[in-house]
């Protein structure tokens, strides 16, 4: 495994300075250890199994590795049960060496702990968010994090939608590096929109084109089908006249949602909306539904549309049969709810099976499009899942993310 400097994101000519020398330096791993947690135990050590074959890589190599991170929201204080010291036994495991836990991330034990470090250490610093300059990015937070430091390695893109002084500032203050997971994702990211194959298709389901919008709007002009589910289908289907019944939508979104479907027109980006749903009287798990299609068979006042059906998978499968390229955000229908997973399950499988067979370059993230994923089995079976929320929807919106600018030098 090898680091890259980052200086050309469009071509991702991200391996003119390989960081192959790191004997005796010390860097700063700035990575993700915001995993779940449960009465002070770890649920879901993925964040860590990812991250830790580069932390153990440069500790292999003789560098004294400072891991930092964030957990949670403490605003600025000390906020023992968001602590990252019961995550040190988790990540020395994964990293397979000791891991020296430091119960800062600035000031004279840090720079103690630093000192003392012999080739091949790993340190975890504490949450650095307990300090209100690392959300802030402020230039002297940066500069302390940086006592001591030789090299910084960023790898963590799901942090880098923030102008945090651990992702956008220190980045500047000494040479800066991407790490393995940041390359991996700029690369299947690129890709997936920069430099695609074509044809490219896009699914982007979640419960509010409002949350959506700039996605939508992004995507027109870099794919060559857009399939739209979930919630947000029903403000599609209310703004072409449909009777939605008592389904989950925003009206109040249908002149965007309409703008948005004559702009695709102009784009030649083919939407695909639900030509057939499942309805459902209450919202629950096991709920009685029936299968309905649109503009034939009337809804209820009361029923809501919770999953797209059938015909709508197929004609989503034959759009990915003719795609190069998928990028997918957000589930089809109300997922978490059986039987109401069954577009989600029925697609993401197909996907996976053009992933392996036809070479369909495929790649997935952002909120619930995970566990969506991996409730339909396939979330090792896409070419690149993002476990990044935040960071991927804003990539996908077309955004530049400040900890992506700073490796690459730009303001």
């Amino acid at each position: 495994m090898t680091f890259t400097s980052m200086n050309d994101l469009s071509s991702l000519a991200i391996a003119n300075a390989d960081l192959a020398d790191v004997k005796g330096k010390v860097i700063f791993f700035r990575t993700d250890l915001n995993v779940p947690m449960a009465d002070g135990k770890i649920t879901d050590t993925t964040r860590i199994d990812r991250t830790a074959p580069g932390i153990a890589d440069l500790a292999q190599k003789g560098a004294k590795v400072v891991v930092a991170a964030h957990y949670g929201r403490p605003k600025g204080a000390r906020v023992d049960a968001m602590s990252l010291r019961p995550i040190a036994p988790a990540l020395a495991d994964a990293v397979g060496r000791e891991v020296t836990f430091i119960d800062d991330c600035i000031g004279s034990d840090v720079a103690t702990a630093i000192n003392a470090m012999a080739e091949g250490d790993v340190i975890l610093l504490e949450n650095l968010r307990f300090h209100a300059g690392e959300e802030k990015g402020d230039a002297n937070f940066a500069q302390a994090l940086a006592e001591g430091i030789d090299l910084y390695v960023n790898d963590a893109f799901s942090a880098s939608h923030r102008a945090h002084a651990s992702i956008a500032i220190i980045a500047g203050l000494v040479p800066a590096y991407a790490g393995p997971l940041m390359a991996a994702e700029l690369s299947a990211l690129a890709a997936a929109l920069e430099t695609p194959q074509k044809p490219v298709a896009a699914v982007v389901g979640g419960a509010k084109v409002s949350t959506k919008l700039a996605v939508l709007e992004h995507l027109l002009d870099k794919v060559d089908v857009l399939i739209i589910g979930g919630g947000m289908a029903n403000t599609f289907l209310y703004a072409q006249g449909v009777d939605i019944g008592a389904s989950l939508a925003e009206p109040d979104m249908a002149d965007q949602a309409r703008k948005i479907m004559a702009s695709a027109d102009q784009h030649n980006c083919r939407i695909i909306l639900p030509v057939d749903v499942a309805v459902a009287k209450e919202f629950k798990e096991g709920a009685a539904s029936r299968h309905l299609t649109i503009g034939e068979d009337a809804l209820d006042a009361d029923d809501m549309i919770l999953d797209a059906g059938p015909e709508t998978v197929a004609l989503a499968v034959d759009a990915l049969n003719a795609a190069k390229t998928l990028v997918w955000n957000g589930p089809m229908g109300a997922f978490e709810i059986k039987p109401f997973d069954a577009a989600t399950v029925d697609l993401a499988r197909q996907a996976a099976i053009l992933t392996r067979m036809n070479g369909l370059i495929s790649v997935a993230g952002g909120g619930d499009t995970v566990a969506a994923l991996a409730a339909a089995g396939v979330g090792n079976k896409f070419h690149y899942v993002s476990t990044a929320g935040g960071a991927f929807l804003e990539w996908m919106e077309g955004k530049t993310l400040p900890g992506v600018a700073a490796l690459l030098g730009q303001e």
